[in-house]
């Protein structure tokens, strides 16, 4: 019996002995244990983590999202190309809890949703002449990319743009739709979340990402203050918002803290990796430091949870199999903080390799298998580009 499946079979026969109730995260206090601000920039202590399948509410507020909450990866990637108003339609049709926006700013400072600033391969700009001598080469943050960048475009010229599918080779049907749709502006986002609420009668909510942000203020296009002032021009400054901020930079993230009360989330790359903004400051800590009981006790100080790479959850071995889950959902929740890994894709190339079936790469491999083992580590939310498979899988965990 491997490391996981022994993981597994303990969770389940624990989830036996107790009585099967549906697990809610509190919009404020986001979920069991998290945080519980005071006021822009401040924490109070943790509050005591509840036990998994038990009902967690915050005393005054109205909403609440399901555990193990399921987050539409840049909206519904895996059938429409990727941060489209078409992708995070999708992503709301199909159930996902959270629709989520990558944010990068424009010449003229205005904030757009694309994964990355460099468009070369979400948009069809390379098919424009007018552009063809905005193609360069930059560094950013520490890699050097030779394509179109946001940051070169005003708003009205990204806007003559459409967007595409990013990895065609992998998914070739979502090229279907390319064209369709234009670059999204955050606030048009904003927009859009406002009409599917009151069309629903609920409130919609959003996960919000800085992207490079100590690369775009050296540039004078610094990201948070942007944020902040869209949030609080649509009531999401809030603790209760319906809405996440998320960065890879710490210092993003505590940057917001001073600017709004939205709840707040540290992404973390692999355990080799360095935030850049630590990379900048020659602070020579890593994200394997950052996952200890002192780095999580560190990022409780300003932030409400942590978004690691799947593999600071359950690590791959040699031969790209699932091992031996790792200590982090405990030591995190013991800090107070709520974890959503990413990302889940259904493709066999994006799988571990004890879940991929057939020869073929890019078919569907045995992805229930593996949302099954992520979430039986207690994980309290997952990303995915496929929310409807990730939902199916959630509901095993939530009943």
């Amino acid at each position: 019996m491997t490391g996981v499946e022994h993981h597994i079979k303990e969770c389940c026969m624990e989830r036996e002995q107790k009585p099967g109730r549906r697990a809610l995260l509190g919009a404020a206090a986001l979920g069991a244990g998290a945080m519980a601000l005071s006021g822009a920039g401040t924490a109070t202590a943790a509050e005591p983590r509840t036990a998994p399948g038990t009902a967690t509410r915050t005393p005054g507020r109205g909403h609440e999202l399901p555990v193990p909450t399921v987050i539409g990866h840049r909206g519904a990637s895996g059938y429409r190309p990727e941060h489209t108003l078409g992708s995070y339609q999708l992503a709301l049709d199909l159930g996902a809890d959270i629709i989520e926006q990558d944010v990068v700013p424009t010449k003229d400072g205005h904030l757009v949703c694309r994964h990355e600033n460099d468009i070369t391969a979400t948009t069809d700009v390379s098919a424009h002449p007018e552009f063809a001598d905005r193609k360069t080469t930059k560094t950013v943050d520490g890699t050097k990319l030779t394509g179109w960048f946001t940051e070169d475009f005003t708003l009205a010229e990204l806007k003559t743009l459409r967007a595409k599918e990013r990895i065609p080779g992998n998914r070739q049907r979502n090229t279907l739709y390319d064209g369709r749709w234009e670059v999204p502006t955050f606030e048009e986002v904003l927009q859009w979340a406002e009409r599917e609420g009151r069309k629903r009668g609920r409130r919609i909510w959003l996960y919000v990402e800085t992207k490079h942000p100590t690369y775009f203020r050296k540039l004078g296009l610094g990201i948070e203050e942007r944020v902040a002032k869209l949030l609080r021009r649509y009531g999401r400054h809030r603790q209760d918002a319906a809405l996440f901020l998320q960065s890879f930079e710490p210092s993003s993230i505590q940057r917001l803290r001073k600017l709004v009360d939205t709840p707040s989330v540290v992404l973390l790359s692999t355990v080799d990796s360095q935030p850049w903004d630590f990379v900048e400051a020659n602070d020579p800590r890593t994200v394997a430091d950052l996952v200890k009981p002192d780095g999580l006790k560190w990022i409780a100080s300003f932030a409400q949870g942590i978004g690691p790479d799947l593999s600071v959850i359950i690590p791959r071995t040699a031969d790209g199999k699932l091992g031996t889950p790792t200590s982090v959902v405990k030591d995190a929740h013991a800090a107070g903080l709520i974890l959503h890994p990413y990302t889940m894709r259904n493709e066999n190339t994006f799988l571990p390799a004890d879940f991929r079936r057939g020869s073929d790469p890019n078919a569907y491999g045995d992805a229930f298998g593996a949302f099954k083992a992520y979430f039986a580590t207690g994980i309290d939310g997952i990303f995915s580009d496929n929310a409807d498979t990730a939902l199916l899988a959630a509901a095993d965990f939530r009943k």
